[in-house]
Formats: structure tokens, C-alpha cells, sequence
């Protein structure tokens, strides 16, 4: 099989090597608008002695040689690379989103199944062995009736500024994650939001009609109630969490000695030295499970773990999030899909 891999900034990067150790992977071929990075990893990655890498000049070039096609280009970029290898009848994995905004991404649901097309939507969380548990239990019954779930998501460090601009703001660019994540574990879809948040950390995001501190409820379909926060600062380090309390059970996803959190009752250990650092750090095996899925995805032998549609979901929520906060009032899905 030959993989082909757009764009090899930080997540292009960590991809490639996954994709290149894979032994049904005999050749990657890399693209990026920064061609000598391109073949800094090209050069990097033959040195390792697996599949041949190599540098295509465009996407076209690229989807010309390969059977399969990751893109982790810049988040505008996504929607058009995706619409281009869906009409080449290439399988797609995506980084999310889709795009940032509903009428972008309904046109590549809607090309996505007029073409038959796999589109798999990179939501690493679903690879985790510990979300794969909770869901798991939800789906066993051994939680019993799930009352309510909690999710956190705090960043230890803001972006640069240069990034918010594209980057749809907290809800769309980090708790969209959050809200891929309770949906796929509850089997729920969410129906309403009640969102606020704050500039806490850094006043550039006040500049960007953004906030860096979220706090919010989360209302789904069978009356399970949910609650959420999030942050761009975390000083002990990259903290990402989910609790679920039901009648039988309560558990906790996220919670291990490299968890930047550290209780203060007596006898209890101090704050973890080697806490998280970031995404790659905390997910690193869920993002080699998500693309070695991808891989039999390609072949034929497995289904498409995380859809075009299923992204379209979490991004309702996040913008029911967005209009939440700017207005100070609950919101429902069904509000923001109806346009």
C-alpha cells in the first residue's frame, strides 16, 4: 500500500512516522507548501530503514501515486483537499474539522455520500484505551443508568496569537473534541448547550472575539445532563478528563500518575514531576490506533471508524457553544441546524 501525507508540520510530522513503520506500508509519499521540511522528512524517515519515502510537488501529484491520503494541512485547507481526493476516489483520513463552518461542512457530507466516499475524521480520543473502556461499560450497562458525565480540557500553554485567527475559537478548536468524545461514549446525542467563558490567561484572545476559560452544560437527547470546562493554561501541564456517575458505577477516564492534578488531604502524593506536556505526549498510542485503523480502513477490512457525519455533530455543538456564549442564553442543536 502507498500513503500519501499532506502537509508534515507537528501532527504531519508524528503521522508519517506511524504510517511508515506500518508493514502494509510500502511507500509514503509526503507534500507540503514547505517543500525543504518535505524533504527533510523524506530524507529522515528512508534513514529509518522502512517503507520508501519520497516528496510529491502538489496534492495532485500526491493523489496520482497513492492508495490512501492523510491531510493535516491547515484547518481552511481541509474541506477542498478533501473534495479533491473524494473525486479521485481516494480514501481520505481528515485531522478535524471538517471545516469551521456548517455550509462547508454539509457540502463535503453531502459529496462524501453521492460518492461512497471513506472520509475518516481524526478524533484520536476514540483509540484511547481508557474512553474505549467507559464506552464499553455504557454500552454493558455496568454504569446503569448514566445521570450525569463530566469533561475537562485544559491546555498547559496558550497558542501564539498568529494562531487564533483560523482557528474557530475554544469550542470549535479544543472542545470539539470534548464533544465528539461524550457523544461516542454515551451513544447520545447532544440537545442542548448553556456556554459562557472569560479572558483569564492572555488578552489576545479578547482581540480575537475569543475566550482561553470555558465552563458550560450539556443537555442530551435521553436527559442525561453533562458539564464542561476547559482552559489554555494549565501551569502542572496537559490535563484532559471524563467522569461518568450512574446508578451502578462511577468512573473516571484520564486519571493515571502522569495526570497534572494532585489532591491536598493528608497522605495523598505531590503533583506528578513527569506530568502530560501536550496532545502527542498524552495520546501518542490513540493516534498510532487511529491511522493503523485507517490502514484497514484502505484495505477493505474494516469500517470507517469516525465519519464525515459524525464531525458534523460536534461541530453543531460547538457553534451551539459559540452562539450560547455570545448571546447568554441556552441553546438547541436543532436551532443551529436549522440554519
Amino acid at each position: 500500500m502507498r500513503l500519501g501525507i499532506l502537509g508534515v508540520g507537528r501532527i504531519g510530522h508524528a503521522h508519517a512516522r506511524v504510517v511508515h513503520a506500518h508493514p502494509d506500508v510500502r511507500a509514503v509519499v509526503l507534500s507540503d507548501v514547505d517543500t525543504a521540511r518535505a524533504n527533510a522528512l523524506a530524507h529522515e524517515l528512508n534513514g529509518a530503514r522502512a517503507a520508501s519515502a519520497t516528496v510529491a510537488d502538489s496534492a495532485a501529484s500526491l493523489l496520482a501515486q497513492v492508495d490512501g491520503v492523510v491531510i493535516a494541512t491547515p484547518t481552511d485547507t481541509h474541506a477542498a483537499l478533501i473534495e479533491q481526493a473524494v473525486r479521485a476516489r481516494i480514501p481520505v483520513f481528515c485531522e478535524k474539522p471538517v471545516a469551521l463552518d456548517l455550509a462547508s461542512t454539509r457540502h463535503v457530507v453531502q459529496l462524501v455520500a453521492e460518492y461512497d466516499a471513506v472520509v475518516q475524521i481524526g478524533f484520536q480520543r476514540r483509540f484511547d484505551a481508557g474512553y474505549r473502556a467507559a464506552r464499553a461499560a455504557v454500552r454493558a450497562g455496568a454504569m446503569g443508568r448514566v445521570y450525569s458525565v463530566r469533561v475537562a480540557g485544559h491546555d498547559p500553554a496558550p497558542p501564539a496569537e498568529s494562531y487564533l485567527p483560523g482557528s474557530g475559537g475554544i469550542f470549535r478548536d479544543l472542545h470539539i473534541h470534548d464533544f465528539d468524545i461524550v457523544r461516542w461514549v454515551l451513544g447520545q446525542d447532544v440537545t442542548e448547550v448553556y456556554a459562557d467563558g472569560a479572558v483569564l490567561v492572555d488578552p489576545m484572545f479578547a482581540r480575537h472575539d475569543d475566550v482561553d476559560t470555558t465552563a458550560g452544560t450539556l443537555r442530551f437527547r435521553d436527559g442525561t445532563l453533562g458539564v464542561m470546562t476547559g482552559g489554555r493554561h494549565n501551569p502542572l501541564g496537559y490535563d484532559i478528563r471524563l467522569e461518568l456517575f450512574g446508578s451502578r458505577d462511577s468512573v473516571t477516564v484520564g486519571w493515571d500518575a502522569r495526570t497534572p492534578m494532585h489532591s491536598l488531604e493528608p497522605g495523598m502524593p505531590p503533583a506528578p514531576h513527569n506530568a502530560y506536556a501536550f496532545f502527542l505526549d498524552r495520546f501518542a498510542d490513540a493516534y498510532r490506533a487511529e491511522l493503523h485503523a485507517f490502514v484497514e480502513v484502505v484495505t477493505g477490512r474494516a469500517e470507517n471508524p469516525c465519519s464525515v457525519a459524525d464531525a458534523e455533530q460536534s461541530l453543531l455543538v460547538a457553534l451551539a457553544c459559540d452562539r450560547s456564549r455570545a448571546e447568554r442564553r441556552p441553546v438547541t442543536i436543532a436551532e443551529i441546524a436549522a440554519g
